[in-house]
C-alpha cells in the first residue's frame, strides 16, 4: 500500500496539505526531517502515515499525557493499531503495552521523555525493530524554546542507545531560526530535510483590545457570538477562576482549566470543550497542547502572553478547519507587570546556573517585543510573521491594526522639549516634577526646586 492510499483509508483525504508530501516522503526515503508547520497544518499525519509502512515500530515522544491520550484514542478509532505508556497507567498495565509491542500489536507507540530512561522500557526497546522515533513537540528540546523540558535531553541518549539509530523526526508548530537550529543541532539529526510551511494562517483575524474592564468586553463578545466556540485565556489560575465564576453566574455555556485543579476535573472540563457540552472554556496556558477541536472560532487572550511563541501557538488554536476566526489579545500596562513578575519567579530547576542568566534576558527581550505587538499600530499580521523570519511587503488588509484608522502627528517639537527639560533637571526629578514643568504649572514645588527659571517651563 502507497502513502497516498494510507491517508485516504485511514485519514479520509483524498490530498496533502501544504508541506506534508515532502515531509512524507522524505522520511519514507530514509531521511531524518525538521518540520515545522502551524496549528492546523496536519504535522501528525506526517509521521503517522509513513509508521503504517514501515516494518518496525515508530515511538513518538510526546510532551503531555492528555495530548497522547487523545491521539491514540483518534488512532484507535481510525482503524490504527496504537498504544501508549505514561504515569496514567498500572505496572501491570504497561507490562501488557510491553508484551503487545513486543508480538507487533501496535504499529505506534506514545511515551513520555521521562520514559526514556526507565529500565523497563529500555528491557523492551531490545526486543522490538523501531524504524522512526518521532519528537513532538520539538521546540521542548531547546532552552531557547518557549516551553524548555529538561526530559526532552533525554532523548538523544536513548537514540544513541539503541542497536540500529532509527529515523528522527522532530515537528513544531512554532520555531526561530534559533530554536530551529538548537533542534536539529541537540538532537544530532543527520543532514535532515527541513520543512518550513509558513506561518501565516489567512483564516486568523488579529486584533488588539484595550478595553478598561475587560471581563465587560468578554462578556459582551460572548453574548454577540452565542453559537461560537471559543477560548479564553488568562495568565494566573485566580483570573481563570474569577471569570469563569462570572461568566457562569450570568448563564454562558462556560467551563475551566488551569493545573491547580484535579487531573480528573481538567479532563472532564476539556472533554466537555471538544465535545461541545461547553461553548466556551477559560483556562491559563496549561489548555491546549494537542487538543484537536477545529471549530473554535475565537481565541482572547484577557492577558498578554510572555512571548510571540507562546502568542502566535494560543492563537492558532483558532480556525483549525480553515473557517474564518478571531484572535483577540486585550491587552492593559499591568499585564507587563504581571508577566514580570511571573518570570522573576520561574522554576529554573535542571538549568545549568550557567545558562538561567542568558535565558532571563531571553525571556524580558521576548516579553519586549510581545509588548510592541500590543503598541503597534502597523499591520498585526506582519508584526507575527517578521518574528518567523517571513517578511511581507505590504499590509495584510485582514487584521484590527489595518482597518483602523490611525491619526499621525508630529511630535518632534514635543518629544525635543521633553529630553531638554530631563536634562535640565540632570535627572534628578520624576514625572510629576517634569510633567508640572513642562506645562508650567504654578505650584510651590515647581519654585522650591527651581523648575520655574528653566528654559523648558510651560514648553508645551
Amino acid at each position: 500500500m502507497e502513502a497516498k492510499q494510507i491517508l485516504k483509508k485511514y485519514f479520509g483525504y483524498d490530498s496533502y496539505k501544504p508541506g506534508q508530501e515532502d515531509v512524507i516522503d522524505a522520511v519514507l526515503s530514509g531521511k531524518d526531517v525538521l518540520a515545522v508547520m502551524p496549528t492546523g497544518a496536519g504535522k501528525s499525519v506526517c509521521y503517522q502515515v509513513p509508521a503504517m509502512l514501515f516494518q518496525g515500530i515508530t515511538i513518538v515522544i510526546s510532551p503531555l499525557i492528555s495530548l497522547m491520550q487523545d491521539q491514540v484514542k483518534a488512532l484507535i478509532e481510525a482503524g490504527i493499531p496504537a498504544g501508549y505508556i505514561n504515569s496514567s497507567l498500572t505496572e501491570p498495565q504497561i507490562t501488557r503495552v510491553y508484551a503487545g509491542a513486543a508480538e507487533g500489536v501496535y504499529k505506534i507507540l506514545y511515551v513520555a521523555p521521562e520514559r526514556l530512561e526507565n529500565q523497563d522500557f529500555m528491557a523492551f526497546t531490545e526486543q522490538v525493530h523501531i524504524s522512526m522515533v518521532t519528537v513532538d513537540e520539538a521546540h521542548c528540546i531547546s532552552q531557547w524554546g518557549q516551553d524548555f523540558r529538561p526530559g526532552y535531553l533525554k532523548i538523544v541518549d536513548f537514540i544513541d542507545r539503541l542497536r540500529e539509530r532509527p529515523i528522527v523526526s522532530a515537528f513544531t508548530a512554532t520555531a526561530t531560526e534559533e530554536v530551529k537550529t538548537d533542534i536539529s543541532c541537540v538532537l544530532k539529526l543527520q543532514e535532515p530535510k527541513v520543512v518550513v510551511t509558513g506561518f501565516d494562517r489567512e483564516n486568523l483575524y488579529f486584533r488588539v483590545e484595550t478595553p478598561r474592564k475587560k471581563d465587560d468586553y468578554v462578556l459582551e463578545y460572548i453574548r454577540e457570538h452565542p453559537d461560537d466556540s471559543g477560548i479564553v485565556y488568562c495568565a494566573t489560575r485566580k483570573n481563570v477562576d474569577k471569570l469563569y465564576e462570572r461568566l457562569s453566574d450570568l448563564g454562558v455555556s462556560v467551563t475551566r482549566y488551569h493545573a491547580g485543579m484535579s487531573n480528573e476535573d481538567r479532563k472532564e472540563s476539556q472533554d466537555d470543550f471538544i465535545y461541545d457540552r461547553s461553548m466556551v472554556i477559560v483556562a491559563t496556558n496549561a489548555f491546549g497542547m494537542g487538543i484537536d477541536k477545529s471549530n473554535v472560532r475565537f481565541v482572547i487572550h484577557y492577558n498578554m502572553p510572555q512571548s510571540m511563541e507562546n502568542y502566535y501557538q494560543e492563537a492558532g488554536r483558532a480556525g483549525r478547519d480553515g473557517e474564518p476566526s478571531q484572535c483577540i489579545l486585550l491587552f492593559s500596562p499591568q499585564d507587563i507587570m504581571i508577566n514580570r513578575f511571573l518570570l522573576e519567579h520561574k522554576d529554573f530547576a535542571d538549568i545549568p546556573d550557567e545558562d538561567i542568566e542568558a535565558i532571563q534576558q531571553r525571556d524580558a527581550r521576548r516579553l519586549q517585543i510581545m509588548e510592541g505587538y500590543c503598541r503597534t499600530v502597523g499591520c498585526l499580521r506582519n508584526y507575527i510573521l517578521a518574528y518567523f523570519g517571513e517578511k511581507r511587503d505590504k499590509p495584510c488588509d485582514s487584521c484590527g491594526n489595518c482597518h483602523r484608522e490611525y491619526r499621525e502627528i508630529d511630535m518632534t517639537e514635543d518629544a525635543k522639549q521633553v529630553i531638554n527639560c530631563v536634562w535640565e533637571t540632570k535627572g534628578r526629578y520624576g514625572l510629576t516634577i517634569i510633567l508640572g514643568t513642562l506645562l508650567g504649572a504654578d505650584r510651590a514645588r515647581l519654585k522650591e526646586v527651581g523648575t520655574t527659571s528653566y528654559k523648558t517651563y510651560g514648553g508645551t
